[in-house]
């Protein structure tokens, strides 16, 4: 359904570009093809919560308020001190103002919202999960994130009163835990070698049991997850009034300088190619030629001995990350999806070509973007002054290749689009008592 979606405005941005060429259109201040357009880009526009069929306790309210527990619980974490909302910080717009994500080590990741993120089918910058709950359970054993192990949180859930009465009342009773010899402290398919010894001296039964255990985890936080949502913004109530015929009331919404970058963004700067929909994303992958900091000479350090350093390899994204996704036991055709296979076409026929992957990163949603640098899967840029001259000149891709081509736009014209750009902030759209840990 989500593809259907993004073919249909896809195909709305082709007849507006087609149609934006004809003078006999473009008379007025907004041409038809241009509201459609603007309709196709507001709040107002964005359909009903998709389904998550790997999940049956995604839209389940018990289950939402376990996972918002779960999400701001530092015990969640190797060191006691890290959740997800470390990371994902609720007065931020769920990012965390860092250019390199930060649990208990550096990851080589920038830290994207998750705001509207229920939206998406696949999750990650590199797309490396296929669904919400998949996501939620990637960072809990990864060494520089949270750093812990499955068998160590689901004796959390084991021993916290709270969470175990939760959990059993949604998801069935627990194994016992307690029996340290069946469950080892520290095991885990994906940690250490010790970690994954424990793992492997576990019986077949009992490691599945966990794993079930951890992976209705997930489930539980991306029940909470789904609720934070975006809220209307400026340029949402200036598309509104506009479709209303309310043009004073449109005048109030943005300043002049605003509309002139909204009229270059869905037209000669090319920006709503990707960055369409409600959420100004259509959720794909491309090649754009951001910088890869691993890769790139640093100004210290003369040329002439960077040549003759060990490089590290540049970051493959999607071409990888697609991978990662199928090999994944928790992906939509695993045991611990509730999914029925025809549920399962968007991992199935995922894109895999290298031309089309390599070095392509996920688009990210363009709402509130003013307030959530840095930016670039790697945190590359500090302002939103440097994406846009990225843009207008964009350097070569670190792997893969660009799709970007010159856009020569002027300096005025760029801050046009920057001044757009805060048009898209807006407040959470979702219950104020679920931007805070709920009290126990």
């Amino acid at each position: 359904m989500r593809s259907k979606s993004i073919r249909r405005i896809g195909a709305v941005v082709m007849i507006y570009l087609l149609a934006s060429a004809n003078p006999a259109l473009t008379a007025t201040r907004w041409s038809d093809a241009e509201l459609a357009l603007l309709r196709l880009q507001w709040i107002g526009n964005l359909p009903q919560l998709p389904d998550d069929p790997g999940n049956r306790f995604a839209d389940n309210p018990v289950a939402a308020e376990l996972g918002q527990q779960l999400f701001f619980d530092p015990r969640l974490s190797a060191n006691g001190r890290v959740s997800c909302a470390t990371c994902h910080v609720p007065q931020n717009h769920f990012t965390d103002g860092r250019p390199l994500a930060r649990g208990v080590g550096e990851t080589s990741r920038n830290t994207p919202t998750i705001l509207g993120i229920a939206y998406s089918p696949w999750f990650f910058w590199d797309g490396r999960s296929d669904s919400l709950w998949s996501q939620a359970l990637g960072p809990m054993e990864s060494a520089v994130e949270h750093g812990g192990n499955r068998v160590q949180y689901a004796r959390l859930l084991f021993n916290d009163p709270q969470y175990r009465s939760a959990y059993e009342d949604l998801f069935g009773r627990l194994p016992d835990l307690a029996d340290s010899g069946r469950f080892p402290l520290k095991a885990s398919p994906v940690g250490d070698e010790k970690a994954r010894q424990r793992w492997q001296s576990m019986s077949a039964e009992d490691r599945q049991a966990v794993t079930r255990v951890y992976a209705n985890l997930g489930k539980a936080i991306a029940a909470y997850e789904r609720k934070l949502l975006p809220g209307p913004s400026r340029f949402d109530r200036y598309v509104e009034s506009l479709l209303k015929g309310q043009y004073d009331m449109a005048e109030q919404q943005l300043s002049a300088s605003e509309v002139a970058g909204l009229k270059l963004f869905i037209g000669k700067a090319r920006c709503v190619t990707c960055h369409q929909g409600p959420l100004f994303s259509n959720h794909g992958f491309h090649n754009v030629g951001t910088p890869d900091p691993a890769t790139r000479k640093p100004d210290y350090l003369p040329a002439i001995i960077y040549l003759f350093l060990d490089k590290p390899e540049a970051d493959q994204g999607r071409y990888q990350g697609v991978r990662l996704a199928r090999q994944s036991e928790f992906n939509c055709l695993g045991e611990y999806s509730d999914a029925n296979e025809a549920d399962c076409a968007e991992l199935k026929y995922a894109n895999t070509d290298h031309r089309a992957t390599l070095g392509a990163f996920k688009v990210p949603t363009l709402r509130n973007v003013s307030h959530t640098a840095p930016y670039t899967h790697a945190g590359f840029y500090t302002t939103l002054s440097e994406v846009l001259n990225h843009y207008n000149n964009p350097p070569d891709a670190s792997v893969g290749h660009s799709e970007l081509s010159p856009i020569e736009l002027t300096k005025e014209e760029l801050k046009q689009i920057e001044d757009f750009l805060s048009s898209l902030d807006s407040p959470v759209n979702a219950d104020q008592r679920l931007l805070r840990p709920p009290a126990r």
